[in-house]
């Protein structure tokens, strides 16, 4: 359907599809943040994101190489380098935000990470576009 609208394969990746598969993962955070087990909520979210990176990624990539006798795979993206280093300064700054929140989940920690994340998405949307170029 991206095609049909005239929407970016990246731009359809990064918030479309990258949304579609969190949804479930908000869902079940959200449950469990309402009967009280916050830390099961956000243990939740950071536990599926590293199961997507150490399995969802490589795994598929590892069958592709086995089955085309150890051919990698291209990955095309025009600001990789710069997407992995605000993947580490988000990280950086979700650290931070928890320690300044005195380690406790509330609204403000919540509006932050919310900024936090939309503001890596318009980046991350704008270098894959070419709006903006990647320093490296």
């Amino acid at each position: 359907t991206g095609d049909t609208m005239g929407i970016p394969l990246e731009v359809m990746g990064l918030t479309v599809l990258a949304a579609g598969t969190s949804v479930p993962d908000l869902i079940t955070s959200v449950l469990v943040a309402r009967r009280g087990f916050g830390d099961m909520a956000v243990s939740s979210s950071i536990g599926s994101n590293i199961f997507d990176i150490t399995i969802g990624l490589p795994v598929p990539w590892l069958l592709y190489a086995c089955v085309y006798n150890g051919r990698p795979v291209d990955v095309n993206s025009r600001g990789l380098f710069c997407s992995i280093l605000m993947l580490l300064a988000m990280l950086v700054s979700v650290i931070a935000t928890i320690a300044t929140c005195r380690w406790r989940m509330n609204r403000v920690l919540g509006i932050i990470f919310f900024t936090l994340y939309v503001v890596f998405m318009v980046l991350s949307v704008l270098l894959e576009l070419n709006t903006i170029q990647c320093f490296v």
